[in-house]
């Protein structure tokens, strides 16, 4: 069985290892992981693999030595290829055994939301000129994870969007993450309000 994902952006690599996007950065910047898990050109991506062992390499690091991580690494690799492997790897070194089953369900769940919220949002030009809206309706998925990240209870966006559903509010709080607006902040647009700018000083100071 393949990765419900085959490649990931550094944004997406970092929702599915579970870390920030710089340390996504600093796997390549400072050449953390073999380099045929990532590729840099024509932009970064990285293999689906690699944010499991992206998510193994900063989750131990209380743990196991810089070496002792990297070895681990380098020993899985040789018997663990295909994603399904993964998930029942297990390496030994002296009196230390990894086991990568955990992580790897952990992983695979975030890269199926992941999935789950690329799917659910569509592009088209003929529907607000190609703004990202949440399929089926006419819902700017930023405005909604934008909600979402300015503390928003989810009970009143539902109130404010009706047409939603409590699962759909979470993904699209996921794909912002995945996928970050670009450009100016343009006005959230609630129906039945006056519309209003959203700014990161804004969004911090409704936290």
């Amino acid at each position: 069985m393949e990765a419900v994902i085959e490649r990931l952006t550094t944004t997406e690599a970092a929702i599915a290892a579970g870390v920030s996007v710089p340390q996504i950065n600093r796997i390549i910047d400072e050449k953390i992981l073999p380099e045929d898990l990532y590729s840099t050109s024509p932009t970064r991506s990285f293999r689906t693999d690699a944010a499991l062992l992206i998510a193994f390499y900063f989750e131990t690091a209380e743990w196991l030595t810089t070496n002792a991580r990297l070895e681990t690494i380098r020993n899985a690799r040789a018997h663990c290829s295909t994603w399904e492997e993964w998930k029942d790897c297990t390496v030994g070194e002296h009196y230390l055994t990894i086991r990568f089953s955990d992580l790897w369900k952990a992983v695979d769940e975030r890269l199926h939301r992941l999935s789950d919220a690329r799917r659910m949002v569509v592009e088209d030009p003929e529907i607000l000129s190609g703004t990202p809206v949440i399929r089926g309706t006419r819902i700017p998925v930023h405005d909604v994870a934008a909600q979402v990240e300015a503390g928003v209870p989810i009970k009143e966006i539902l109130e404010t969007y009706p047409r939603l559903s409590a699962e759909q509010v979470e993904l699209a709080s996921v794909y912002s993450k995945a996928v970050p607006q670009r450009g100016r902040p343009r006005r959230l647009s609630i129906p039945g309000t006056k519309p209003i700018s959203i700014t990161k000083k804004r969004l911090r100071g409704s936290l």
